[in-house]
């Protein structure tokens, strides 16, 4: 049953969304998981985030995602690691394309506004639901 939920309500979100060339202009920049929803339907939510994820896009629809740490001083520790990437409009969605030297996979971009990132991984089925980072404010 919660399979079923799972696949209504990505094909409402996708049979819903805006026109997925409109989401590539709200992917780069910094991100954090705000929920995981399992291809099981159970879900976890991430009230914090040690790492926050940056997404850099060029103009030729390839990139960079990297893992990183932000501080309190407001600057950020990277890990050596970076995903590439690339990016294709097929079928109506918005795929990207992840290799590096362990494995190859495949994510489709649900939704993307400004402030908001959903995508399902198309290996496991898993849908990432990520919030614009914003840094903490001290002052």
């Amino acid at each position: 049953m919660k399979k079923i939920l799972l696949l209504l309500f990505v094909s409402i979100t996708m049979g819903c969304s805006k026109d997925p060339e409109t989401f590539m202009i709200h992917l780069e920049g910094y991100w954090e998981i705000d929920e995981v929803t399992l291809s099981d339907g159970s879900k976890r939510d991430y009230r914090f985030n040690n790492t926050i994820d940056y997404i850099e896009v060029s103009d030729s629809l390839t990139g960079t995602r990297r893992k990183l740490k932000p501080n309190l001083l407001g600057k950020y520790e990277t890990s050596k690691s970076m995903e590439s990437f690339h990016i294709k409009l097929e079928n109506d969605s918005l795929n990207i394309y992840y290799k590096t030297p362990y494995a190859n996979w495949k994510e489709t971009v649900l939704n993307a506004t400004e402030n908001e990132l959903l995508i399902i991984n198309n290996t496991n089925k898993d849908m990432y639901l990520y919030r614009r980072y914003e840094p903490l404010d001290l002052d």
